[in-house]
């Protein structure tokens, strides 16, 4: 991960993962703004290609080390998480879905959206998540 607030003043944080887009596209992974934390969809698109090609349930728990990382590097944790946003390519997974977030979230609970969308930004991907954290 890399932090950079220089250029977006004092109490902001922005978070890179090194993703191949962050820059391209001019977004962060993560956003800390006082005591919220908002991490971009993430998916477990790297430099190498898609990891877990077509697997939900892989997928997402990759992406959930991701956003832990993300939260650790803004001082969240993953017990900080208020809302998860899911997205995934074919409704039918959502049994794998439900597996790896109730194996991260069970006793934490968050706010929880999974919606199907027809496409992700590589046909390899089957599921996008994003989170937003309010550190107490």
């Amino acid at each position: 991960m890399n932090n950079d607030s220089s250029t977006s003043g004092a109490d902001r944080q922005n978070i890179s993962s090194g993703g191949p887009l962050e820059a391209v596209a001019g977004y962060s992974r993560g956003v800390r703004l006082g005591n919220h934390v908002a991490v971009s969809g993430s998916t477990t698109l790297g430099p190498d290609g898609v990891a877990h090609p077509g697997d939900c349930y892989r997928q997402a728990k990759a992406i959930f080390e991701l956003i832990e990382g993300v939260l650790n590097e803004a001082g969240a944790q993953m017990s900080d998480v208020v809302r998860t946003r899911s997205f995934v390519t074919d409704i039918a997974m959502t049994e794998d879905f439900v597996r790896a977030h109730g194996e991260v979230f069970s006793d934490i609970r968050p706010a929880s959206t999974l919606v199907e969308v027809s496409a992700l930004i590589h046909p390899d991907l089957v599921i996008e998540i994003e989170v937003d954290a309010i550190i107490s």
